[in-house]
């Protein structure tokens, strides 16, 4: 079993997870829209923003994985995520009259991590399947 392989049968399993996220998230926003025609943009907006933010979690993610640095520190992921997003967000927010500090984006992608965690945590069997099929 090669380290590459490893990591490419976790991102299959992690991909799984998060396509099912993204076929729910669609529908809601879409109802959402309808039920509110009036938030559309702000919640198109919020959708934009947390999509952002998901993206480069995810790459950041994936790139202290391909370095072998997996247990790293989550301060040195947040620095990295709020270089990549943080004045995007801050625009976004600002068009819709919110003021967002850098304290209030750490906090959103506090939240979108929460997220993530909650919806990709490997089982201990979906590890062992992954490791079995490379």
């Amino acid at each position: 079993m090669s380290f590459i392989g490893f990591l490419e049968g976790i991102g299959k399993e992690f991909a799984k997870g998060l396509s099912f996220a993204v076929k729910l998230a669609v529908p809601v926003e879409a109802l959402a829209k309808l039920l509110f025609p009036g938030a559309a943009p702000a919640i198109t907006a919020g959708v934009d923003v947390a999509t952002l933010i998901q993206n480069a979690v995810l790459l950041v993610e994936q790139k202290f994985a391909a370095g072998g640095m997996q247990s790293a520190s989550g301060a040195q992921k947040l620095a990295e995520v709020l270089l990549l997003t943080e004045k995007a967000v801050t625009t976004l927010l600002k068009e819709l009259g919110v003021a967002a500090d850098s304290s209030y984006v750490t906090s959103l992608v506090n939240a979108v991590v929460a997220v993530l965690n909650v919806q990709a945590a490997p089982t201990a069997s979906t590890v062992a399947t992954v490791v079995k099929a490379v």
